[in-house]
């Protein structure tokens, strides 16, 4: 059972839109079977531009229903149905919001006419409902109003019901809001991430990295962010597409690597801050400080020149640690030597560290 519906809104500020205008027909897949269509009264002005494309105004509002008094109604008629819209993104988004100011947990699956039709019907130049219906041959009566754009997008979903003819696409493209498709994806993500100690880099769908984590166990840390229910949480794992990670050996290296990365990548979902670094000399001008590495026999190392940090790195050969030449090509040299100075002063501080060379 399907819910298809159109919403009109007053515009304004992103969750601060209010609904003028709504229609819903309840559809099992062949025919309607009920239908609720009615304006509303936003109890807010509507923005201009948005009474020149509905032609709806305050005044038609004035004696309409408020959000309240219609919202046992809407719970009613889409109870247990899938909600379809095109763009239902914000038909869904419009109508929880409402429902929030309610107190009230507005959850259905949904489905989306404009996605559907983009997998079902090919090669359109447009598909927004208008010129999509018109291509299609499909009649709409009073564009930009809640009953003639709901029962335009009912004719195209009949439509793509019939093209849809191993009802595989359909089914695939349900959005729970269960969220149950987005639960798998993120346990087949964390079930990539080995048990080890280093840093994370969770990418959206273009690759880029949103969000950096480190941690002892970075399988760990990774399920305690997907589990967690925050707002960024949340927002990550919406657009969580993979993951991938550096492993680091150490908890020095494991600091050292996250700082670095942070600069220099400034992922969208990490915190902003902007520390204050307290110039510290360490105790020798030159040395070596040599950590456990990634692997067996493997070393971590950093040296320290004139009293500042001039690069990290790993190396398996023993001798290389007494060679500042070789060790220097082995290196990666560190940009930020101040921040890179406080990180390695404030852990040997407060660490034993597993080995130091003075040169």
């Amino acid at each position: 059972m399907y819910a298809i519906l159109d919403i009109e809104t007053t515009g304004g500020k992103f969750n601060e839109e209010g609904i003028t205008e709504i229609a819903i027909y309840k559809f099992d897949g062949h025919t309607t079977v009920d239908q609720f269509i009615s304006l509303v009264n936003p109890e807010k002005a509507i923005q201009e531009f948005v009474v020149k494309l509905t032609g709806i105004n305050n005044k038609m509002l004035k004696n309409a229903p408020k959000f309240y008094e219609v919202a046992k109604r809407i719970i009613e008629i889409t109870s247990d149905c899938i909600l379809v819209a095109h763009n239902t993104t914000f038909d869904y988004r419009i109508l929880s919001t409402e429902f929030d100011r309610l107190g009230y947990d507005f959850n259905r699956n949904t489905l989306c006419t404009v996605e559907l039709s983009q997998k079902l019907i090919l090669d359109q130049p447009s598909y927004s409902l208008g010129k999509l219906t018109k291509s299609l041959g499909i009649p709409i009566t009073d564009r930009h109003r809640a009953s003639g754009d709901a029962l335009a997008t009912v004719q195209l979903f009949k439509l793509l019901l019939e093209k849809d003819t191993n009802k595989s696409i359909i089914q695939s493209s349900i959005k729970y809001f269960d969220r149950r498709h987005q639960k798998q994806k993120l346990r087949s993500l964390i079930e990539e991430i080995p048990t080890v100690q280093g840093v994370f880099y969770i990418h959206d769908k273009e690759g880029r990295v949103i969000f950096i984590g480190k941690g002892k166990n970075i399988k760990s840390e990774v399920n305690n962010l997907f589990l967690k229910v925050t707002k960024r949480a949340v927002k990550i794992q919406e657009r969580a597409q993979s993951i991938s990670f550096d492993k680091t050996g150490n908890e020095l290296f494991t600091r050292l690597k996250y700082a670095i990365e942070l600069d220099a990548l400034t992922p969208k979902f990490n915190f902003k801050k902007n520390p204050k670094f307290i110039t510290q000399d360490f105790n020798n001008e030159d040395f070596i400080i040599i950590e456990k590495g990634r692997e067996v026999e493997e070393n971590a190392v950093i040296l320290i020149e004139n009293n500042e940090v001039y690069g990290c790195g790993y190396t398996n050969l023993s001798n290389q640690e007494s060679r500042i030449d070789i060790l220097k090509t082995i290196l990666t040299p560190i940009k930020n030597k101040i921040q890179a100075k406080n990180i390695i002063k404030n852990y040997i501080n407060k660490n034993k560290v597993q080995k130091i060379i003075r040169l």
